[in-house]
């Protein structure tokens, strides 16, 4: 039920109210009421409001500052507020001066003074607007009455999906239930304004898996209602769509409330989230169900590009970076979460660089850099699959090595199939032993002819600069905490020791599997 200004000065609060300009615009919709009490100009430029709020102020700060006031005026017409209401004229800020009352006419903002005494406070009024914002009538309204009579009527409807069909058709919203990992279940779809996918695209960005209560979320100007709810003892989430603005949010939580019953009465049960089982087919390497998968979860395999296990993404900062990257660069990124545990594909966007090369590989790596920012982050990815077979092993790849390649490599964050592939051998070596790894490990033998703390600093110097620093001495010099010279005179000692000149290119390959051996050793052992 939409309400007015001039549906909440019929209240009792309102009784000895008086509007004094704007009254040609009291049907302005009300839907929230906040405080605005600046202390300087200043202040009423930072002030956030939202559109169709009812504004209470006493300018206590300002009292004496009319061009403040007047400042004021002009920021509440411009953010869209319905009302402004004015308190303790009189014994506060004097009694209304000639030009706010003037420049409220010509904004068209209802400017309404409360009675000049003390016995009205902002709280009262607040509680008064807000029951009638939230629940008008007592939910006598058709909105409620008309849901209730197609979700009870269990001789018309042979399902949920066909009584809930038939409310959404008559009262104008539509609904989405989704899973857990946010992926659409059941779609009651009555207009086509916005997509599924954008509104999604934004309740991550909102943050709504946090909220223990409905968020309204603007998705190009199609009014969402967010929410969580438990059916069958597990968490999915529901929007509602307000087709026409037509309702409270009080009413939207009600109407959430009573569809969230009604699937229990009716028994309902969720069809299976198929993308999440998709991805789940991937991670254990069953690549016939994923194959099975694919048409049910909608998933054209050619455009998987990425596949990745991280933890610690899923932050509000987290779900921001890849909601931000869906938008401006038309990936899709699809996931299901295990406590602080994420599984994930991304699907290429089919675009091109100027050069003609696929740029979606190189939008994988902004993205996985975007999400390391936060210390705490690490990802494991392979960019550059080739379909349900690529994506399969991928996994395969990471499954095996991710507990692995931080300890061989402890100052990364972002794992690429470079490094899982390295430590992917050196664990294979490991295993089959004998005279392979002995190769190996022989390569550095020359270290354990010097002294023990000698032959020690220059192989952890040799440690840091190939596997930490990509042979750059200067980050070597960083990552240890010594001076430049000091790491360039090691490293020409390295070379006399070993007989070989180590930044070579046949020589690289073969000592950086050794040293990693050698860390991985660490922790086998």
């Amino acid at each position: 039920m939409k309400v007015s200004v001039k549906d909440c000065l019929q209240l009792d609060i309102f009784n000895a109210a008086k509007v004094i300009a704007g009254q040609r615009n009291l049907e302005n919709r009300v839907k929230g009421v906040t405080v605005l009490e600046p202390t300087e100009s200043k202040d009423i430029e930072m002030y956030i409001a939202q559109d169709g709020e009812l504004v209470l102020a006493g300018f206590f700060g300002i009292r004496d500052n009319l061009q403040a006031q007047l400042e004021a005026l002009s920021v509440l017409a411009a953010k869209g507020c319905s009302a402004l209401v004015l308190f303790y004229t009189g014994f506060v800020s004097g009694e209304v001066h000639k030009e706010l009352t003037e420049e409220a006419e010509k904004l068209g903002l209802p400017l309404i003074v409360m009675p000049d005494n003390k016995t009205i406070s902002y709280s009262a009024v607040i509680k008064s607007v807000m029951e009638k914002v939230l629940y008008g009538d007592n939910f006598s309204n058709r909105l409620i009455s008309n849901t209730i009579y197609h979700l009870l009527n269990f001789e018309k409807y042979s399902s949920f999906q066909a009584a809930i069909r038939e409310a959404a058709i008559n009262n104008d919203f539509q609904l989405i239930l989704l899973s857990e990992d946010f992926n659409p279940i059941l779609s009651i779809e009555t207009r086509h304004k916005a997509t599924i996918a954008e509104a999604i695209r934004l309740g991550k960005e909102r943050d709504v898996e946090k909220s223990a209560v409905y968020t309204m979320i603007d998705v190009n100007g199609v009014l969402t209602y967010w929410g969580p709810v438990m059916i069958n003892g597990e968490k999915h989430f529901m929007f509602i769509v307000d087709n026409e603005d037509s309702y409270s949010a009080g009413e939207i939580t009600k109407l959430a409330e009573i569809i969230e019953l009604a699937m229990g009465m009716w028994k309902y049960t969720p069809e299976r989230d198929a993308k999440a089982e998709f991805i789940k087919a991937l991670k254990r390497g069953n690549k016939s169900l994923a194959y099975t998968l694919k048409e049910e979860a909608n998933i054209d395999s050619d455009r998987i590009i990425s596949v990745f296990y991280a933890r610690g993404i899923e932050t509000g900062d987290g779900t921001k970076a890849v909601a931000f990257f869906e938008k401006e660069e038309g990936i899709t990124v699809m996931k299901i979460t295990e406590s602080e545990e994420t599984y994930g594909i991304i699907l290429a966007n089919g675009k091109a660089t100027s050069t003609g090369e696929p740029a979606d590989k190189a939008t994988c790596i902004s993205l996985f850099n975007k999400l390391k920012e936060e210390k705490t982050v690490r990802i494991f990815h392979v960019t550059g699959v080739d379909g349900i077979e690529g994506a399969g092993d991928a996994y395969r790849l990471i499954g095996e090595t991710w507990s692995f390649v931080q300890s061989v490599f402890p100052y990364k964050r972002v794992f690429t199939k470079y490094e899982l592939a390295l430590v992917s051998n050196c664990i294979n070596i490991q295993l089959q032993g004998g005279y392979v790894k002995r190769n190996y490990l022989d390569l550095l033998d020359a270290f354990n002819d010097m002294g023990e703390n000698k032959g020690k600093q220059l192989l952890e110097t040799l440690e840091t600069f190939v596997l930490d620093a990509g042979m750059n001495s200067a980050k070597t010099s960083e990552f240890m905490g010594i001076h430049t010279n000091t790491v360039q005179y090691r490293l020409k000692k390295i070379n006399e020791v070993l007989g070989a000149e180590i930044t070579g290119n046949r020589v690289i390959p073969g000592l950086t599997i050794s040293l990693a051996l050698k860390r991985l050793e660490r922790v086998v052992h």
